[in-house]
């Protein structure tokens, strides 16, 4: 059954007096139960101790094959790319060397592995990551759909600086204007765009770059031969994406320290054959000549030389699975000084062999070990891969969660790690672009020339946004973070420079696929938060709904309905159309609201929150299911079991406070944790009206009260009371789920207004509408059975 109508919002935007202010806790919870940063950091440190020397060492080597099999690949390409047309002097190989070893000193080493992972979210790591820390310590949040009952999550850990700070400064400055919330948005998004370009390019270039091994020892084999095996490979690697990396995960480790172990042994026997003289570029003097000696050639050769810290970017977006200090230990004692043998191996050999740069890696192995380097270089290229293919689908996934990308199939691929997910809708995506990649670039100059435009972009985003995280997050002093900034801006802002003069050399390939998928982000999440304000201004007064009365005008029919909406609070639209069209109403009606909070994960136990609407005898409540941006709602038949157990739960609260009650008024608020539900009935109605809708004016506190298990009744009688309502009440829920559930949702479609701008018009009527008739419908996403479904068509005038 499908009904339509027209709205036009109002012009006012109504706003929650109670929405900056928040519930006060027991100081024994708050010891037990960290809310704020300090307490956050010292759970984590806590947590970091327990970690014994062994059970480190052991996250450390599986941490290889995940977090740095990108970095670690750099070398099959890195003297190509920084000499494309030969080398004319053999300290410009010298020179090109420096660069190399301050570039991985700075970028990997000092910015990424020691600084930036700290600001990972518990754990999470990537741009969404650095977003969520800054939407929890400064509302910056362009879709308003929190609560402040939100930031009582034991994973919502968050900062207070006192008014007269540099921080709170900064703060006020961030959330003054609509354009700056926006400006951070896009600038998020453009590092997204990027870090999904950059899951094209590396498997492009890592296994081209491999497979071209093949011509060293044949060089009669044309260049065709070769992207036919890259392009076959990549295939593959695709095509297996579905059966997830769980199952091969334990290969990932083992192949690439074997990688790095033989990279790092052949650069030193090549140091000491070749040429001991390259251990000179330690000395930064080299960089100062190389560029007085190329001038504009040594400075565009800064692109290629770019490719040396590539998967840096990658490292930080894989950090969920280990702990910082395990990736610390991995990247100080195998990957950096096997990287600063491989290079300098290399530039030992070509400063005797100068005409083989195009080929710098394969040549430079021993003959006796050469075809099995070559099948652990291939391997190495495609665990490099893989790992970005996954990091692409993290990212997907996190910004799907924070509304800023079109309903896509989301596949859980591991029971035991929730971070293994795979989209295949994005994965036959990612394939097509990066085979034209491949085959229509068919080498790796151009290829590198993209990729190196990727990589600088995506730090440089980072590094504007670490700068937030160390005022408002960390609180450095100014002087720390000036410091930070100048050294990463200096060094970002050099390459960037650099990797403009090669736009038309194959650099424009990662902007284009870059503002592609920014269209396609920012206009979803334009027009969903266009949709969530026009339902916001055009929701249901709470006295229009007491004016119908207890059976709200309708005949009452057994059964439950779900009303699916995306208001947390307030009755939506939908349902004044719904009850204006149709003569009868389910007997129990609940508004069910799911949405995602800028948290990494919402635990099992506080993911729902129930509320009565209006008072008892209409029997309507609202159910708030909350999730993190790593939670997966997947096609889970217990949803809809969860979602009654909250409810009965809440019911026989309900009763058992009204029994210890002298008042007539109900409570709104049902977390769903002891602690939580503890702290509801020990605080003298501070949280008693934290998730009620303002427009209710009879609901308002909750008397003190014990918790079930310390309940001090004041009479039998009122005892016997409470437990025979809790039975009526408990009965009559029953038999209403078993005369069936209706699920109701809305099938809105929203159009620009006629006075719009052009630009507006496109992105609404054509961009997000074509958007939304592709993406997946929410029924799918919900499990909804087709014989319980009942969609309300809207159109929605924005």
């Amino acid at each position: 059954m499908e009904l339509s109508m027209e709205m036009t919002p109002r012009v006012e935007v109504e706003e929650d007096s109670d929405s900056n202010k928040g519930s006060m806790w027991d100081l024994d919870q708050k010891l037990d139960q960290p809310m704020d940063e300090e307490a956050g950091r010292l759970r984590n440190m806590y947590r970091e101790k327990k970690f014994s020397a062994l059970l480190l060492l052991r996250l450390a080597f599986q941490s290889l094959g995940v977090v740095y099999g990108d970095l670690g690949t750099s070398p099959l390409y890195v003297f190509y790319n920084t000499f494309p047309r030969g080398i004319n002097d053999s300290d410009d190989v010298i020179g090109a060397l420096s660069l190399i070893i301050y570039s991985l000193t700075l970028i990997p080493l000092l910015k990424y592995v020691f600084i930036v992972c700290k600001a990972n979210d518990n754990g999470q790591g990537g741009t969404f990551a650095l977003y969520s820390l800054l939407c929890r310590h400064a509302k910056v949040r362009t879709i308003p759909n929190q609560h402040r009952t939100d930031e009582e999550l034991t994973t919502y850990s968050r900062s207070t600086f006192h008014e007269q700070s540099f921080a709170a400064t900064t703060k006020r400055w961030l959330e003054r204007y609509a354009f700056r919330r926006n400006a951070l948005l896009i600038l998020v998004l453009v590092g997204t765009c990027m870090l999904i370009g950059d899951g094209i390019l590396t498997p492009a270039i890592s296994v081209l770059s491999a497979s071209g091994g093949i011509k060293v020892n044949h060089p009669k084999l044309s260049n065709d031969v070769v992207i036919v095996v890259a392009v076959v490979i990549l295939v593959g690697l695709f095509s297996m994406q579905h059966y997830g990396t769980d199952k091969v995960s334990w290969l990932f480790a083992p192949i690439v320290l074997l990688w790095f172990l033989l990279i790092g042994g052949i650069g030193l026997f090549n140091i000491w054959k070749y040429d001991t003289g390259v251990l000179k570029a330690f000395s930064p003097v080299y960089i100062y000549r190389y560029f007085r000696r190329g001038g504009r050639d040594s400075w565009t050769s800064l692109g290629g030389i770019m490719l040396s810290i590539t998967g840096t970017e990658a490292l930080f977006a894989d950090l969920a699975h280990f702990p910082v200090s395990a990736v610390q230990i991995a990247f100080t004692a195998v990957v950096f000084p096997c990287l600063l043998l491989a290079y300098s191996g290399q530039a030992a050999y070509l400063m005797q062999n100068k005409e083989h740069v195009v080929d710098a890696f394969y040549r430079s192995i021993p003959d006796r070990i050469y075809w099995p380097m070559f099948i652990v270089a291939t391997a190495a290229a495609v665990v490099a891969s893989q790992a970005t293919i996954t990091a692409t689908f993290s990212i997907i996934k996190q910004a799907l969660a924070l509304g800023c990308f079109p309903r896509v199939k989301v596949v859980h691929t591991s029971k035991k790690f929730l971070g293994q997910i795979y989209i295949p809708d994005i994965n036959w995506i990612l394939m097509i672009l990066c085979i034209c990649v491949t085959a229509g670039f068919k080498n790796q100059i151009q290829i590198g020339n993209a990729y190196g435009t990727a990589v600088v972009i995506v730090m440089l985003v980072t590094t504007l946004l670490m700068i937030l995280i160390m005022l408002l997050v960390w609180r450095c002093h100014w002087i720390l973070v000036l410091l930070f900034t100048g050294l990463s801006l200096v060094v970002e802002c050099t390459y960037f420079s650099a990797v403009l003069f090669k736009i038309d050399q194959g650099g424009w390939v990662p902007l284009v696929i870059a503002a592609a998928f920014l269209v396609i982000m920012y206009v979803w999440h334009y027009g969903t938060l266009k949709r969530y304000e026009f339902e916001m201004h055009s929701k249901v007064s709470m006295a229009w709904i007491v004016g119908l009365g207890p059976s709200l005008g309708l005949v009452r029919v057994p059964g439950i309905g779900l009303v699916y909406t995306e208001l947390a609070r307030g009755v939506p639209r939908i349902f004044s159309h719904f009850i204006t069209n149709l003569p009868a109403i389910h007997s129990v009606v609940v508004f069910v609201c799911v949405k995602y909070l800028p948290v990494y994960t919402v635990p099992e136990e506080e993911r729902f929150l129930v509320k009565r609407i209006g008072p008892k005898n209409f029997h309507m409540f609202r159910c708030v299911a909350r999730y993190g941006y790593k939670d997966l709602h997947k096609k889970d038949e217990d949803f809809e079991k969860k979602l009654f157990d909250s409810l009965f739960l809440f019911v026989r609260l309900e009763t058992m406070m009204e029994g210890c009650s002298d008042s007539d008024e109900y409570s709104l608020y049902g977390p769903q944790t002891e602690r939580s539900r503890e702290a509801l009935l020990n605080d003298n109605g501070n949280t008693a009206s934290s998730f009620a809708d303002p427009t209710i004016s009879f609901v308002d506190s909750i008397v003190q009260i014990r918790s079930p298990s310390h309940a001090n009744f004041t009479s039998k009688s009122s005892d016997r009371t409470s437990s025979q309502a809790e039975v009526d009440q408990t009965e009559f829920l029953n038999n209403c789920r078993d005369a069936g559930v209706v699920h109701i949702m809305g099938n809105t479609v929203v159009r620009a207004r006629r006075d719009s701008t052009f630009y507006k018009k496109i992105a609404v009527d054509y961009i997000y509408a074509f958007l939304r008739k592709i993406c997946r419908e929410n029924s799918v996403i919900f499990n909804v059975p087709h014989e319980s479904l009942l969609n309300v068509g809207q159109i929605f005038y924005v």
